[in-house]
């Protein structure tokens, strides 16, 4: 079974749709997802989804930042089984966790892998309502690529950086993370 990171674009923002009480009723333009079995990125559009829903009936784990607050809401209507119920490493609900507070993934992709985010959701909206979708999807996969690395270095080392808010100063959280393994000694 596989582990799939991923992250979702919607069509339209919490205005459009009344507010983030009615965060269900978004609609989803882009879905991106990296398989570790495949070692490969995928994009799906909305029409696409239901080989989406394949991908995550066989996943044993999926992965995600602010996903279990944004992404798997938005994404519930659009299968026919309760793609909550897949086991869920959500980073931003273990850093927060931890922390105390929020902290967005641009700040920890730029403190943790050197890297950062090439825009932002609105600009994601924007980019489906004129139509480009191929840019559209290169921005969900960097984000994916960007929580895949974060993902990475807690499996590998355990913790990750967090710039002081006041200061230049960095602090190391320890976000211990453990693979469960079968009996054969695999990875599960």
């Amino acid at each position: 079974m596989d582990r799939l990171v991923f992250d979702i674009e919607t069509k339209n923002s919490f205005d459009d749709v009344g507010g983030r009480e009615n965060l269900k009723d978004l609609e989803v333009s882009v879905v991106a997802v990296y398989s570790y079995d495949e070692d490969k990125y995928f994009s799906f559009e909305e029409h696409e989804l239901p080989s989406l829903g394949e991908m995550l009936k066989r996943a044993k784990l999926i992965i995600g930042f602010a996903s279990k607050r944004f992404d798997i809401p938005v994404l519930a209507k659009y299968f026919n089984f309760n793609v909550a119920s897949i086991p869920h490493y959500d980073i931003l609900e273990e850093v927060e966790g931890k922390l105390g507070r929020r902290i967005g993934l641009g700040i920890l992709a730029e403190a943790n892998v050197g890297a950062g985010k090439t825009g932002h959701g609105m600009e994601a909206i924007d980019l489906y309502r004129r139509g480009k979708m191929e840019k559209l999807k290169e921005y969900c996969v960097n984000d994916v690529k960007i929580t895949k690395a974060i993902f990475d270095l807690i499996r590998e080392k355990g913790y990750l950086w967090i710039p002081d808010r006041n200061t230049s100063q960095m602090k190391k959280l320890e976000l211990p993370y453990k693979e469960e393994e079968s009996p054969q000694g695999q990875l599960l």
